[in-house]
């Protein structure tokens, strides 16, 4: 079933609650109620949902792939991981985006499978004005103080790690995620791999029930707010604490060492967990081994039905798919995320390949 410039077919109306919402998609389409139609009603419009994480560079990748050819066009929209897991395994929309793992019974009831596409590394953000030192902080730590247990900069736990810094008495500003993103997926994987606390009382899960702090609905929305609040700590992916300018912490990895993030580190961790096979999709990446790794790496996935849809969409999709894993991935660069190693990416352009 092609989808038309109209937005007349249900594939893409299904991803919104009313017909307002609908009509957002429309603009974002530049095909609103007085548009010209005739311009694309042949184009095929692949249309995707999920995490905000990677969402800068699926709207580069809309920008940029939308130049090849006008027959099919691509847009993304960033409603959180566990809602874009949720449209494509109900059929609306063609893929899905984000940082959760799928879960067997996603996996079966939905038809679906996750493919790497990026690394991306969730960074603890802070912001202390008058310390200029570059702060150290352990997953224990860092469990502390997103379960309320460390209330203070100058707290025992964070001036050990930091013998060297003038702590403030500042009470901490805790900002988190709410339900649903996948940013929340990986930062409680790590944790709960650090804290055995942490683990009983929150867990694995893209929807933690946090026992404290004030939250932040999108990736961007989190960076502000930690950027304009002395005395606050969040998490967001790389790339956006540095276009941000927003003082990001070094942390404990499993090998003893205090690592910041960074394409070279966050590449680390990947070649560390999926060295030398180089075929697990799926595989989490938090706390890899290795001197080098950054501690809180994953990939952000492209969720996709392993069922046939219509002919046409297919094609376009697959299209979509090997631009993605060959000349995408420069934009991937570009935009700060960092790549998939080679091997890595030869598998799954072997995988998209054989899904085709």
């Amino acid at each position: 079933m092609k989808t038309t410039a109209t937005g007349s077919k249900p594939g893409i109306a299904r991803l919104f609650n009313n017909f307002s919402q609908y009509l957002c998609l429309l603009s974002l389409f530049g095909l609103g109620p007085n548009a010209t139609l005739a311009k694309a009603q042949n184009a095929v419009v692949l249309v995707g949902s999920g995490s905000s994480v990677p969402a800068p560079l699926y709207n580069r990748w809309t920008q940029e792939y939308g130049k090849r050819s006008a027959s099919i066009q691509m847009r993304y929209l960033p409603v959180g991981t566990s809602e874009g897991i949720k449209q494509i395994s109900h059929n609306a929309g063609d893929f899905g985006a984000g940082e959760s793992q799928l879960t067997d019974r996603e996996r079966k009831e939905g038809d679906l499978i996750e493919l790497p596409v990026v690394l991306i590394g969730i960074v603890p953000i802070y912001n202390l004005p008058d310390v200029h030192q570059e702060l150290r902080l352990s997953g224990e730590v860092l469990a502390q103080i997103f379960l309320g247990d460390v209330k203070m900069w100058n707290a025992p736990q964070i001036a050990k790690l930091n013998p060297d810094v003038s702590l403030p008495a500042l009470p901490i500003q805790v900002v988190n995620r709410p339900a649903g993103k996948g940013s929340n997926y990986v930062l409680t994987e790590f944790l709960s791999k650090a804290s055995s606390k942490f683990r009983a009382q929150v867990g694995v899960t893209p929807s933690p029930k946090w026992p404290v702090g004030e939250p932040a609905e999108r990736s961007s929305d989190m960076a502000d707010k930690v950027k304009h609040n002395p005395g606050s700590i969040g998490y967001v992916e790389y790339q956006y604490a540095v276009k941000g300018n927003i003082a990001q912490a070094a942390v404990l990895n499993a090998a003893g060492k205090f690592v910041k993030a960074s394409p070279e580190s966050i590449d680390a961790a990947c070649q560390a967990a999926e060295a030398p096979r180089w075929n697990n999709f799926s595989a989490s990446l938090t706390n890899a081994p290795g001197a080098e790794s950054f501690p809180i790496t994953s990939f952000t996935w492209i969720y996709l039905r392993t069922t046939p849809s219509e002919a046409a969409r297919e094609a376009a999709l697959g299209n979509l798919l090997d631009w993605v894993y060959t000349d995408g991935q420069q934009y991937a660069l570009q935009e700060g995320y960092a790549a998939l190693p080679a091997p890595l990416l030869a598998a799954v352009r072997k995988k998209v390949k054989n899904l085709q």
